[in-house]
């Protein structure tokens, strides 16, 4: 996981340092993550007392969030309701789970699953728990919940109708691990209805923390079986289905088969074969249907089928082979595709295999970076909008070296966005966002920071996901060549709020970050800088920063303020080259207007400043709106600067806190203001009198200031409208503080080291006289 900026937490929202912050509050699993198991178990046996658990309570709203109850349930604890109840009873297996009432035959597909590998089992159901030895009515589950592992407590109360359990339970009667494992993860997504319809991939990601791969088995790639027996050889989860009847719920076909129907895949495997006119290996596929019953596959080496004849004895003891009616079956691997809709694989993650259960097998490279979708900031839609879609979240990735078995060189990379929450906010009426990504390459020469909107005007992607849906995860699998590649992932629509993960799965190592910059002023901005040197005051942390600082000293006074050239400038400044940036707008000569202007502003000053020639900030708004609110000056509505944007415009100059304005400086912030105008001009391209808060980098950028991410989302909610408008006045207060503030921290950084030591005072005066 990149973590080199700690404003990222594991939910991702900027925060400021030393303010009150919401996110814990926010947090809709804070109460799970308070209840500590060893800590209430054993204040329970002190208390010799059952648990209840106030965080889900035997309650109705447990069970349903939208609706009441169709008939009275009765939560009992498995003492009564048999005599002699067990936790796991001889061992987990993948017959042990029958579906009940609840529509979530998803969650028996993968629970299925999950017991054929009984290291992953045991992550998820501790095994060490019982209803003898200490039992105080609690049990425990670990779960992977974007991103983490938490662990998730229970009482054993359960619902039951007529003394039988309701939903998911055991063929043995007296056997609750799944019982209570459904409970658990009931709690964690908020009600037990909340599990009605969902993905198999879903609660395989959340019982092993893997990377979730859907394919339609109509389209399916040429190599698919070759990618299912690695799957299987990397201990991966995986399930199939049938698209669903609209017409009947849960179909069954003649073949034996259940429409909309989540089953589980066992095994996969190359099975020898033998007659006396030949031999060989057949694709094989194992299928298991969660129900556990007759409900099995009729076609070829189903059940009895004379195809098994076929097959040595020795191999099919080795399969484990049996021909019982408990729902699991065997399918040729082109049956298998012929008759199955969808596959769903979920990938472990690097952490999935231990050092000694490898056996030549290799782990997957995984990287993950969280991320947030902010309205007004980055939520900026797929490429159907790209005036926005850049502002989205952008991440750089780095493959190095092509799969050890790739003939062509290329590399493989899974790519999964996961969406937070979503499931759980189903009560407040929120569903799963329609969610996808897309890949560019990246040229060598590209410097670092996020890639500008004319880019993505003139390259295409070279990869994306298989569609925009809305389901938890999306994930795709890519073959590309060695480079460096940039993944927006983004919502189908501009302007939605949420949280994901971003996952990448590759076989050989890799490297990813979020694409970003440094605050600060672009150095390399103007293109003919002319810097005079009117004097040097002793000021700690005030004047106008520039790269080309120059010091005189004059016995009169020690402040330093450097002014740019500009037309009314002496004529004997010096000249210096220096690169164009681009992006960066530099102020063009004046118009015959705005020299006619800049007299009018000269006479308005020496008459309003007197012989002092220093104005205050009242007397500044006077002179600016008389000029910027007369007819035709702007072209654009504006109403006239406020005091609070005058008064800062003086507090940008003002290092020795007089509260006024020199001639030589208000040169150089009419400078300022002409090419902030001229920036606003170019922005705000319906002459409405506002800006975007999606342009606003752009035209900050143009400016000539660099903003992170986090500066960025900072500014937006600051100086932007709740609709995402940037007005005039709030642009150019925007500008001037982000100059005053960048000034004040680069004289206090003399080593350019990004980091700066302000005692209270100088702070408290630095951030509120700006």
């Amino acid at each position: 996981m990149s973590d080199s900026y700690s404003y990222y937490s594991s939910r991702c929202r900027y925060t400021v340092g030393g303010r009150h912050s919401r996110r814990g509050d926010k947090d809709l699993i804070s109460g799970i993550r308070k209840q500590n198991y060893e800590e209430i178990k054993e204040q329970l046996l002190n208390e010799e007392a059952l648990f209840e658990d106030p965080e889900f309570p035997a309650e109705d709203s447990s069970i349903f969030y939208s609706r009441e109850p169709p008939r009275a349930f009765e939560w009992k604890r498995p003492h009564e309701i048999c005599d002699n109840p067990v936790f796991i009873a001889d061992g987990a297996s993948r017959f042990d789970v029958q579906q009940g009432e609840l529509g979530d035959c998803w969650l028996l597909a993968a629970i299925a699953s999950l017991t054929v590998n009984q290291r992953l089992f045991a992550k998820v159901v501790p095994p060490d728990q019982s209803f003898e030895d200490g039992y105080c009515g609690l049990f425990r589950f670990h779960f992977w919940r974007q991103g983490e592992w938490v662990e998730v407590v229970v009482d054993d109360r359960l619902p039951t109708y007529y003394g039988q359990l309701t939903f998911m339970h055991s063929v043995d009667k007296n056997e609750f691990w799944s019982a209570l494992l459904e409970k658990a993860y009931a709690k964690l997504e908020g009600s037990y209805e909340s599990l009605k319809g969902g993905s198999t991939c879903e609660a395989m990601v959340d019982f092993t923390g893997g990377v979730s791969e859907f394919f339609d088995l109509r389209k399916a790639p040429p190599n698919l079986f070759s990618i299912m027996l690695k799957a299987s050889q990397r201990g991966s989860l995986m399930g199939c289905s049938i698209d669903a009847d609209p017409n009947q719920l849960e179909a069954r076909l003649s073949n034996g088969l259940v429409m909309g129907h989540a089953y589980s895949i066992t095994s996969v495997l190359l099975m020898d074969i033998e007659t006396p006119s030949m031999s060989g290996k057949i694709p094989m596929v194992r299928v298991r249907n969660p129900w556990g019953n007759e409900a099995e596959w009729k076609g070829r080496w189903s059940d009895q089928s004379r195809e098994w004849s076929l097959i040595p004895d020795s191999q099919k003891e080795s399969m484990g082979l049996t021909f019982d009616d408990d729902g699991e079956f065997w399918m040729s691997f082109d049956d298998f595709s012929k008759n199955f809709e969808k596959l769903e694989i979920c990938n472990l993650g690097p952490d999935s295999l231990e050092e000694d259960e490898l056996d030549g097998k290799k782990r997957w490279e995984g990287h993950t970076e969280n991320g947030e979708w902010i309205p007004r900031v980055n939520a900026g839609g797929c490429r159907n909008y790209l005036d926005t879609f850049w502002t989205n979240p952008q991440y750089r990735v780095t493959l190095t070296d092509p799969d050890d078995d790739d003939d062509d060189d290329l590399c493989t990379m899974l790519v999964g966005v996961l969406q937070k929450d979503r499931r759980k906010k189903r009560k407040e009426g929120l569903d799963m966002l329609t969610i996808g990504y897309v890949i560019y390459k990246i040229p060598d020469d590209t410097k670092e920071g996020p890639l500008p909107l004319n880019f993505f005007k003139y390259n295409a992607s070279c990869a994306k996901s298989n569609s925009f849906i809305n389901m938890r995860e999306v994930c795709t699998r890519h073959k590309l060549p060695p480079g460096q590649y940039c993944i927006i992932p983004s919502t189908f629509e501009p302007h939605q709020e949420g949280n994901f993960l971003l996952r990448l799965y590759t076989e050989q190592c890799a490297h990813s970050h979020e694409l970003d910059e440094e605050t600060g002023i672009i150095e390399e901005q103007v293109s003919e800088p002319c810097m005079k040197v009117i004097g040097v005051y002793n000021v700690v942390n005030r004047g106008v920063y520039s790269p080309f600082n120059d010091y005189t000293q004059n016995a009169d006074y020690t402040r330093r303020i450097l002014v740019p050239t500009v037309a009314s400038a002496p004529p004997s400044v010096g000249r210096q080259e220096v690169k164009k940036v681009p992006g960066y707008r530099e102020i063009p000569p004046p118009t015959d207007e705005e020299q006619e202007q800049e007299q009018a502003l000269k006479a308005s000053f020496r008459r309003v400043a007197g012989d002092d020639m220093e104005i205050d900030a009242y007397e500044l708004r006077d002179i600016l709106n008389a000029v910027f609110t007369k007819e035709g000056s702007v072209e654009f509505v504006f109403d006239g600067f406020s005091l609070d944007t005058t008064r800062s415009m003086v507090a940008m100059h003002d290092g020795d806190l007089s509260g006024k304005l020199g001639f030589d400086e208000f040169k150089v912030l009419w400078a300022d203001l002409r090419r902030w105008k001229g920036v606003f001009k170019e922005y705000d391209r319906d002459r409405s009198g506002n800006l975007s808060s999606y342009e606003l980098r752009s035209a900050l950028h143009a400016s000539g200031f660099r903003l992170s991410n986090r500066t960025f989302s900072a500014l937006v909610m600051r100086y932007s409208s709740k609709n995402g408008n940037i007005e005039f006045g709030d642009f150019i207060l925007c500008a001037i503080r982000m100059k005053t503030m960048l000034a004040s921290f680069r004289n206090i950084d003399v080593d350019n080291s990004g980091h700066a030591a302000f005692d209270v005072d100088t702070f408290i005066q630095t951030v509120m006289y700006s």
